[in-house]
């Protein structure tokens, strides 16, 4: 496994053509500033930042890139999770396919002990969260075929039984 910087991260994410995503976590720290707008109904930050967004998920579509993100969340929601579903509409219109599995539904599935990307099949990246601020102090970085594998196959796994946004209706 090797580390890489959160540049080297970006640049990897839109070099690919096929993008697959498992997120573990019922919140993420470097969003605090958005859920901070959205619980003080900030509406206008909170829509130019999925505009943003969605304009960056739609203009790498344009070149044939495919994104298909997994949220395993506990429900009832986190207010992190709450905030994600009311939002996620406008990146998910601009071509990200975003599905929300319950957390309930994979006591039995394995997945990897981090939130990962698969890039096109071929390699994984790990994002590697701190206990307390919910931030990411590492990224990993690995092309070894039986981590890919593994990765590839439990996400898959994860997505397909998981809820697209649209019809995603938490308890």
């Amino acid at each position: 496994m090797e580390s890489i910087s959160a540049e080297r991260r970006a640049t990897l994410i839109r070099s690919v053509r096929d993008l697959l995503k498992v997120e573990l976590l019922d919140e993420y720290g470097m969003d605090r500033h958005l859920l901070d707008a959205w619980r003080g109904g900030d509406r206008e930050y909170v829509e130019r930042s999925a505009r943003e967004y969605a304009e960056f998920v739609e203009a790498q579509s344009a070149t044939g890139w495919t994104f298909r993100r997994v949220r395993v969340v506990s429900e009832p929601l986190s207010e992190y999770q709450r905030m994600a579903v009311a939002t996620c509409g406008p990146s998910v219109k601009a071509g990200e396919r975003l599905r929300w599995l319950p957390r309930r539904e994979v006591s039995a599935t394995p997945l990897p002990g981090n939130d990962c990307f698969v890039l096109d099949g071929s390699a994984v990246i790990f994002n590697v969260h701190d206990g307390e601020h919910g931030t990411i102090p590492e990224i990993q970085y690995s092309d070894d075929p039986d981590i890919v594998a593994f990765c590839r196959d439990t996400v898959e796994a994860a997505w397909a039984r998981a809820v697209p946004h649209f019809d995603y209706r938490p308890s």
